[in-house]
């Protein structure tokens, strides 16, 4: 027994000679190794139920034999006496001091389970079991053996590198496609630029040939005495001179804009011969000098936005590609009047964003007092004809002015031709574009008023929103509907010719712009907080006709450049361009910032501006992601650098088509601004 115990230690506590040691409790016992789970369900099919603890009904880890005959997991029968002392079988009384190891049962489970190992493991850990056992073996078998497993080694270390090389071979094949229709959509791309080159060059000779013949043109008539007399009625009087058709002129000829003003007294002399020629030869040497700064001012521009114009270059040429496709399949159309379509495109995108690079201060006005913190222009709109333009804001009146008396009268004389006091803030205007002395508002108690800026009174006032109403706006193509936001989560659509909304949109979210679509009274976009621009048709407002997901924070505005084109600001810091026919995004703005306040959004058919957190106004053309031209208003105080982070700009507005705009701070300073190269 002694010889067992010691042989045994690693199995189950060593017993010593006393039945009990001096504290009276059964010594504690070391834990067996655990069985696998797959391994102990086999062995339980195998083995009889009483090898099963009663207690756990596993078979039993360290058994102990009780007096009354049971045997059990040590730690289940020790936590059992804990609580009661009986035997969990028969009910005998029992303690810690009636419990023995049973050293038969132990010695029987640890056979077992090493039968099941042996069952159940590979062939690997067979050997290397046998191998620990000590088994017997000669010195050639061990030596075949090993012979065995280095070829088996090998094998196995052939078929790695075999795998590994086909996996670097199908990287390099996958690797190769992908840069072969790469260098296929380059070759492509390169073919349209220099078929585009080639029809650039046509047309630059073209050109060239048309104003040598202008300029040979010119000289016969200064040369010709009979025409001399002729020459007063052939000059326009200021800019965009036209000459007109002559006797042995042959053709219409234009003068440019910079040629001087010539008197009839003055057209009769010689000294005129001598303007005449030195015009029709080019112009002056400073109109040239001029014009080749503007042009080297245009490289400049192309060349630091060169990836987004390439990029749009591409997208335009790619669309006109497979639109000649479509077109030579169906039409047999010529190829070059495509090429040319999908030039002037292009040529168009890349004119209008090379014109222009700031904004230059026009005239400048005060809304308020400079003293009065309630300064905050919320809203500028221009009328119909884009005569009169109207402020509001939190000094709770809306003010309405001439935009020529501005523009050229001195900033100390400018006072609003009508002045409407209201009893909440304002935060949203809009003219009716067919009636031309209504305009509409919304404030900050949810009031949809429809004012006459004629009578200086309201002809309508709607007071169903709840909350503030952030947003209004008339319909261009229905001129007595009109929609607004609130926070209240609601959209609603007006009749003038009623006293209650006609259309009620229960949103989720809170509304903070509504839009209509300028070539339909049906369609309406929502921006609100939620992050999502929801576009309805008001004909069935159960679910939008689509909802444009991409910002990260709640959208503040949203503006239509055309029928197709949706514009979307957000205090995530970017603009975003939808097509809301296609229901795609376009193009992401980003360049100003911010994150906090309404900073005003504002469109017209080519550009979109913006105000930032920094105190400037951003202008972007649609085509290209970034600003194109900026301008930064000064502050009033001498720490300019300081008090710029204190600033907004609040509200921007475009006149018409226009280079012009109209942008307002949060200081109540308000600018005319005109895009200038």
């Amino acid at each position: 027994m002694g010889g067992e115990s010691t042989s045994m230690g690693a199995l189950v506590p060593i017993v010593k000679s006393e039945p009990e040691n001096s504290s009276g409790e059964a010594p504690p016992a070391q834990p067996m190794p655990s069985i696998p789970m797959e391994e102990k369900g086999q062995g339980v099919e195998e083995l009889d139920k009483d090898v099963l603890c009663p207690i756990c009904m596993q078979i039993i880890k360290d058994a102990f034999l009780t007096a009354c005959g049971h045997s059990f997991c040590y730690m289940c029968i020790v936590t059992h006496l804990q609580n009661k002392s009986d035997c969990p079988c028969c009910s005998h009384h029992l303690t810690t001091n009636h419990l023995y190891p049973n050293f038969l049962l132990n010695k029987l489970l640890m056979k077992t389970s090493a039968r099941q190992i042996a069952k159940t493991a590979n062939p690997l850990e067979q050997l290397r079991h046998t191998l620990e056992q000590g088994c017997d073996a000669s010195v050639k078998q061990l030596e075949s053996l090993m012979s065995l497993l280095a070829e088996k080694k090998s094998k196995m270390e052939q078929e790695e590198a075999e795998t590994n090389l086909q996996i670097l071979f199908d990287f390099l094949q996958c690797l190769k496609k992908k840069k072969l229709d790469e260098l296929n959509e380059i070759q492509a791309d390169l073919h349209y630029v220099k078929e585009d080159i080639h029809v650039v060059e046509r047309r630059r000779i073209e050109l060239y040939r048309a104003r040598d013949r202008y300029s040979a043109k010119l000289r016969m008539l200064a040369d010709d005495p009979t025409s001399r007399n002729m020459w007063p009625s052939l000059i326009d009087k200021r800019s965009g001179a036209t000459v007109s058709r002559a006797p042995g002129a042959q053709g219409l000829c234009h003068m440019s804009s910079g040629t001087s003003k010539i008197s009839k007294t003055d057209a009769q002399t010689p000294a005129s011969h001598l303007i005449l020629r030195k015009d029709a030869s080019g112009g002056s040497d400073s109109q040239n000098i001029t014009q080749s700064r503007l042009a080297l001012a245009r490289k400049r521009r192309v060349h630091a936005q060169l990836n987004d114009l390439q990029e749009c270059y591409l997208q335009k040429r790619r669309y006109w590609v497979s639109q000649e496709q479509q077109q030579r399949d169906s039409h047999g159309l010529n190829r070059e009047k495509s090429y040319s379509a999908g030039l002037e495109d292009f040529q168009a995108v890349l004119s209008t964003f090379t014109r222009y690079s700031r904004l230059r201060v026009v005239a400048e006005l005060r809304h308020g007092d400079i003293f009065h913190s309630a300064n905050i222009v919320s809203s500028i709109e221009f009328d119909r004809d884009d005569e009169l333009f109207a402020t509001a804001g939190v000094s709770r009146r809306i003010k309405v002015f001439e935009f020529s008396s501005v523009v050229n009268e001195p900033a100390n004389v400018q006072c609003p031709v009508v002045e409407m006091s209201t009893r909440s803030k304002l935060s949203c205007l809009s003219w009716n574009k067919y009636t031309k002395n209504h305009i509409a508002s919304s404030d900050y108690e949810g009031i949809v008023t429809v004012w006459d800026v004629t009578t200086r009174q309201s002809v309508m006032e709607y007071e169903e929103h709840e909350k503030r109403a952030w947003s209004v706006d008339f319909s261009r193509t229905e001129p007595s509907m009109l929609v607004s936001g609130s926070d209240d989560c609601k959209v609603k659509v007006w009749c003038t010719n009623q006293e209650a909304s006609v259309l009620n949109i229960d949103m989720k979210a809170n509304i903070c712009s509504v839009k209509y679509n300028p070539g339909s009274s049906i369609n309406v976009a929502v921006g609100s907080a939620d992050h999502h621009i929801h576009y309805y048709d008001l004909r069935n407002t159960s679910q939008p006709l689509h909802i444009f997901s991409g910002h990260r924070k709640a959208v503040s505005y949203v503006k239509f450049l055309s029928d197709n084109e949706l514009a979307s600001a957000s205090t995530d810091s970017t603009l975003r361009l939808w097509d809301v026919k296609q229901n795609v995004p376009v193009r992401t703005f980003r360049g100003h910032a911010n994150e906090k306040n309404f900073v005003g959004l504002t469109v017209n058919s080519e550009y979109i501006a913006c105000g930032s957190e920094t105190n400037e106004v951003c202008v972007y053309h649609k085509a290209i992601s970034k600003p194109a031209a900026w301008h930064r208003f000064s502050s009033d105080t001498d720490e300019a650098d300081e008090d710029a982070s204190l600033y907004f700009i609040s509200a921007v507005c475009w006149k018409s088509d226009s280079p012009t705009m109209l942008a307002a701070n949060s200081q109540g300073t308000i600018k005319v601004l005109v895009l200038a190269p």
